[in-house]
């Protein structure tokens, strides 16, 4: 007996994959290289300054920043993107807007959400617009929701896409730590040992938390943010 094979949904699943690692690659051209996310800040103020309490920072950013922010919000914007619900688009992409704390936490997420979109642009991968069943991107769209469209236009998986968001966070910030810290590369790997059990949790918690449990609780993020738009000698933007 022949068994068939559909190797179409396997090809599908394999450009899904090749999709995530393209939007979350360093390589993507948006520029998220520029922005430390007061991490830059933690350093001066010396809050941060070797690779444990580099663990510890990151762990608490990933607990009470992401997980409560940034991925649920994920999740609802790709399922929003799939309904074509663009009501609860632009809800949350104000929202999005409403929970960062400080003028360079706000910029980074409106550049790079800005740097995004003129690229998908580039790529003829923007939203169709209002004469189809597509919503638009609001304007002034966040990175955030910009990826949630990209991510449900590559046909990933919520769970997939969160954790490839989550990953590029962590790819980021340890590549600031070994910019401006005297942190090896293979501190960053111990570093990366240590956190991948941590997005995995993280990406399941997210998953599950209701609409009233949403918010970042990072008062030391939003205070070293703050002090980063005065601070003397600087390498990133944020």
């Amino acid at each position: 007996m022949r068994i068939e094979i559909d190797e179409t949904a396997g090809q599908g699943n394999e450009l899904a994959l090749l999709g995530l690692l393209q939007l979350v690659s360093p390589a993507l051209p948006i520029g998220a290289f520029a922005f430390s996310q007061g991490l830059e800040s933690a350093f001066e103020l010396g809050w941060v300054w070797d690779e444990a309490s580099l663990g510890e920072w990151l762990d608490g950013v990933l607990d009470d920043g992401l997980t409560r922010c940034e991925l649920p919000v994920l999740a609802r914007l790709m399922t929003a993107w799939e309904a074509g619900d663009g009501e609860a688009i632009a809800a949350w992409d104000v929202w999005l807007a409403a929970n960062r704390e400080t003028a360079e936490l706000a910029a980074e997420d409106s550049r790079l959400g800005a740097s995004l979109t003129r690229l998908l642009d580039s790529l003829g991968l923007l939203p169709p617009g209002p004469s189809s069943a597509s919503p638009e991107l609001p304007a002034g769209a966040a990175y955030v929701t910009v990826f949630a469209w990209t991510a449900h236009q590559r046909r990933i998986g919520q769970r997939q896409a969160l954790l490839g968001f989550s990953w590029a966070w962590l790819e980021n910030q340890l590549a600031v730590a070994c910019k401006a810290l005297p942190l090896g590369h293979t501190a960053a790997q111990r570093l990366v040992e240590r956190l991948r059990p941590a997005l995995v949790a993280a990406v399941e918690e997210a998953l599950v938390l209701d609409d009233d449990d949403l918010g970042p609780v990072l008062p030391g993020l939003a205070l070293a943010s703050a002090l980063h738009e005065t601070q003397y000698s600087r390498l990133f933007r944020s």
